[in-house]
């Protein structure tokens, strides 16, 4: 039995340190070290609730190269148990960009998913019976079998998706977002037709991420609740990540029984907490579990 269940999102990231964001014009620039470590939104998603204290297993499509061996290694440490295929396109990777706030820009390379589902509808509902909840992650090998997903989620069992920026009309997003119960989506694109998005989505619960200026939680046809940002409990380093460590801290929170709105104020917390530390990989005691 586990706490959660994590579809997709699992890839390395290659982290570099710039003097500034946007990046001067040159040919080149000298650095600090570049690593090379587990990353993207499921991992952040899986690593930050195991960190937490959830029992968390995670499915994805992974490369058989040294990147995937990059991730397994790390599921590995974390106690994450980790159903994976083998991808023969490779691991999703990205780049990203850090300045010296912790500000960053990520280039996404996603490495399409080829061919027809790597996970057959009754195998995902295997796994979705052995789990409180269920994270959809917005991978390319996933809609096809969204619908037999939810069909398939026992009553009790809440299944939630992140949709990052978007902007409210890229179709590629909205099956995500019509099987959920609880959406996640950052508010960059939005702007101020967040209320108007979510109101479309209704009854689902949609929390909007604004980074520093916290998030706004909407349900039904209720007024927003606004959820400040917490303060990190060390300087910033790295925000790439923190807005799974938001979503992991909610769920985490909802799972133990608290109330929509404690558990963002919470998952304010543990995004903050998780903005001092340099990649996905917490230390013990660094994100708060209470």
């Amino acid at each position: 039995m586990f706490d959660l269940l994590v579809l997709g999102g699992l890839g390395v990231d290659l982290r570099v340190r710039v003097p500034q964001l946007p990046l001067p014009a040159a040919d080149s620039l000298t650095v600090p070290p570049i690593d090379l470590r587990i990353g993207n939104t499921g991992a952040g998603v899986a690593l930050a609730a195991r960190a937490l204290g959830l029992r968390v297993a995670v499915v994805d499509v992974l490369g058989a190269d040294p990147a995937g061996e990059v991730v397994r290694r790390a599921l590995e440490r974390a106690g994450v148990h980790a159903e994976l295929v083998v991808d023969p396109g490779g691991t999703r990777r990205s780049v990203n960009l850090v300045d010296p706030a912790g500000r960053r820009m990520s280039l996404y390379d996603p490495r399409p998913w080829q061919g027809p589902p790597p996970f057959s509808p009754q195998r995902l509902a295997a796994l979705a019976r052995d789990a409180a909840h269920v994270h959809v992650s917005i991978m390319d090998w996933v809609p096809p079998l969204l619908p037999g997903l939810r069909a398939g989620l026992p009553a009790g069992v809440g299944l939630s998706t992140d949709l990052h920026d978007w902007d409210g009309d890229n179709p590629y997003h909205r099956p995500f977002a019509e099987v959920a119960d609880l959406v996640f989506v950052s508010g960059v694109r939005l702007g101020d037709r967040a209320g108007a998005l979510a109101a479309a989505l209704a009854p689902r619960t949609t929390a909007v991420t604004r980074g520093a200026d916290g998030a706004e939680l909407f349900t039904g046809g209720a007024p927003p609740v606004r959820v400040p940002a917490a303060v990190a409990p060390a300087p910033v380093v790295d925000t790439n990540g923190a807005g799974d460590a938001f979503a992991a801290g909610l769920l985490a929170a909802r799972l133990r029984g608290a109330g929509l709105a404690d558990a963002a104020t919470y998952a304010a917390r543990v995004a903050a907490a998780a903005c001092a530390h340099d990649g996905m990989e917490y230390p013990p005691g660094l994100l708060p579990t209470r």
